[in-house]
């Protein structure tokens, strides 16, 4: 049994669709997972939206959902945390320092990678370099620009854009596009728990 908690800002559009599409998806594999959502600014008891709730049940899922402030008590309970962008994880490891060995994006995940989640780990590591040194007054050198341009330029933008205040077209996309990553999820957790890719 894995626990999977998937995580975006307010827990009414994004995160719920995930964990809706992963019940559903794991149910159709018959693999043996708990899953949740929550949000890192989010008010609690909130239904899912009404665009969100609308295309959920045009892909015959549950709307049943009230949002949820991502706790403590959450990031424990998981196994595998699954935010739906960069700065979503950013925040997570910064509340949650204790969880860097299961945060990712839901992107990067699904898509297991190893040379973009090597490029991704070069990348956030030069950043933080990068940052301190400007902090610090220091120079960077054309060699260090030259390196993070070259890693800009080649990551893949493992971020699922907010759909908030769009069109249910827009839902529509959003959900096609959490729900191609929750497909390969689910089967890369059915080959095994936190495999690598075939």
């Amino acid at each position: 049994m894995i626990s999977v908690l998937f995580v975006c800002t307010g827990n009414t559009c994004r995160s719920p669709m995930a964990e809706k599409l992963f019940q559903q998806l794991s149910r159709e594999h018959k693999l043996q997972a708990e899953v949740r959502s929550a949000g890192i600014a989010a008010a609690v008891g909130i239904p899912m939206s009404k665009h969100a709730a609308a295309v959920m049940r045009e892909a015959n899922c549950s709307t049943e959902h009230r949002s949820r402030f991502l706790d403590k008590a959450d990031v424990d309970w998981a196994d595998l945390i699954l935010t739906m962008t960069q700065e979503h994880k950013r925040v997570v490891l910064q509340m949650f320092p204790h969880t860097v060995d299961k945060v990712y994006t839901l992107q990067e995940y699904a898509w297991n990678e190893p040379d973009h989640l090597r490029s991704r780990t070069e990348w956030e590591a030069l950043m933080a370099e990068l940052q301190t040194k400007q902090a610090l007054g220091q120079a960077i050198s054309p060699e260090e620009q030259d390196r993070m341009q070259q890693l800009t330029d080649s990551l893949r933008d493992d971020d699922i854009a907010d759909p908030f205040g769009g069109t249910a077209e827009h839902y529509r996309l959003v959900a096609e596009e959490i729900k191609q990553a929750v497909d390969k999820l689910v089967r890369r957790l059915d080959r095994g728990t936190h495999g690598t890719e075939d």
